[in-house]
């Protein structure tokens, strides 16, 4: 219980201290909103390894060569635990917005954060805000904006399982034609979910496979992207379950 009551004082002061940071970054963000998406990426990855080093948390990272820093990509990872968006947000090499729950709204500060990192929030009960979000990640990726999709749609609850991918994710590459990088993340369920409320200190393997250009793809090879790349990170996360 010590850990976790060490990373909740720590992300509520971070919340309130940072408030008067946010209106900077507000009037930074209206000379300069590329300045702005930098600048707010580098403190909430520092509030973010902070949480990482009061959880007890070490994260082995595999293939990180793979990402294409010149220009914005998908993230498709699989999804056991909040914590998969601390550990991967720390490692994204320019601005990137998560897709994230239309809940998430509702907590002060934090939503403000996510927003001035181009977070896109998703109303799963409403089909077409749905599809509204899917055409604002488009917008966000022709901006220069990578995006991250954990596309079973939840935290999945079941280790060593993957749910179904929704294939609405997978319009963000083919309308934008940016690469598709696969994300495996092995263990990061027994950091908290397993056994709330405690945070336990945890090994967790992340690792990021080649790129799909889906750009280079012909329509039978488009219609089966989703299956591809959840194979990708079905076999990666098999292959990694060792070195937990």
């Amino acid at each position: 219980m010590v850990r976790l009551i060490m990373v909740a004082v720590f992300v509520v002061i971070f919340l309130i201290v940072s408030l008067p940071i946010q209106l900077v970054e507000f009037v930074i963000g209206k000379f300069s909103p590329d300045v702005k998406s930098r600048s707010s990426l580098a403190i909430v990855n520092w509030a973010f390894r902070v949480v990482l080093f009061l959880s007890g948390v070490s994260v082995t990272v595999l293939g990180e060569e793979n990402v294409p820093k010149d220009e914005p990509v998908l993230y498709i990872g699989n999804h056991r635990s909040y914590f998969d968006i601390i550990m991967t947000y720390v490692r994204v090499p320019r601005p990137t917005g998560y897709m994230a729950k239309v809940e998430m709204l509702r907590i002060p500060s934090l939503s403000t954060w996510m927003k001035y990192l181009h977070c896109i929030f998703l109303d799963r009960s409403n089909i077409k805000a749905g599809m509204q979000s899917i055409l604002d990640a488009i917008e966000k990726v022709r901006s220069g904006i990578s995006i991250c999709i954990f596309p079973e749609g939840t935290r999945n609850r079941t280790d060593n399982v993957l749910l179904e991918f929704h294939d609405g994710s997978f319009k963000i590459a083919e309308k934008t034609g940016c690469p598709v990088v696969p994300m495996s993340i092995n263990n990061a369920g027994a950091i908290w979910e397993d056994h709330l409320p405690k945070i336990k200190k945890t090994h967790v393997v992340i690792e990021y496979g080649k790129p799909i250009y889906v750009r280079d793809m012909d329509r039978e090879q488009k219609r089966h992207l989703s299956a591809m790349v959840q194979d990708v990170i079905r076999t990666n996360y098999e292959k990694n379950r060792e070195l937990v």
